[in-house]
């Protein structure tokens, strides 16, 4: 597989935006308004394959959508943090506790609220259809798909390819 993505096969974390990354971004809502939003399957088995690689894989979101709780409960995901506005703490403090360095963490996500855990880490990748602001930050490296659209499936894959 091609190397889309510079990575590194020392990488042991991967911490993930939700919304804009395992989705495009849009919800929908009901009469009562109630919220869908669309997830692909392609990159629910992207946290499969991380997983069975040992990679300590987490979210952090800013919102606080039930979609979450599927994640921890399918994958028994402990590192899964809702309602966050402070992204960069949090991934700061997985960091802490799972002793690893910058240079070991790769994060993802889409948008200005994810600036700060950017900041926190050496691998920093955002989907194609990420905020303008967030493609052109430094170190930033952005996949060929979009949320929702594989993106962290690409992600995945091509970190798997950095330690075959």
């Amino acid at each position: 597989m091609e190397k889309s993505l510079k990575l590194s096969k020392d990488i042991k974390m991967v911490i993930s935006d939700f919304d804009g990354v395992f989705t495009d971004g849009t919800f929908l809502l009901d009469e009562n308004l109630n919220q869908q939003k669309s997830v692909n399957f392609i990159d629910i088995m992207g946290v499969s394959v991380l997983l069975k690689r040992g990679i300590i894989f987490g979210i952090i979101s800013g919102e606080t959508t039930n979609i979450l709780e599927y994640f921890r409960a399918k994958f028994g995901i402990e590192e899964i943090h809702k309602g966050i506005r402070q992204k960069g703490i949090v991934l700061s403090q997985l960091m802490e506790k799972y002793n690893v360095n910058r240079n070991e963490v790769l994060y993802i996500g889409d948008d200005i609220n994810d600036i700060a855990a950017f900041e926190c880490v050496d691998y920093k990748i955002a989907p194609n259809n990420a905020n303008p602001i967030i493609k052109v930050l430094p170190g930033i490296q952005v996949t060929k798909a979009s949320g929702g659209k594989g993106a962290f499936r690409e992600m995945v894959d091509c970190l798997i390819t950095y330690m075959e």
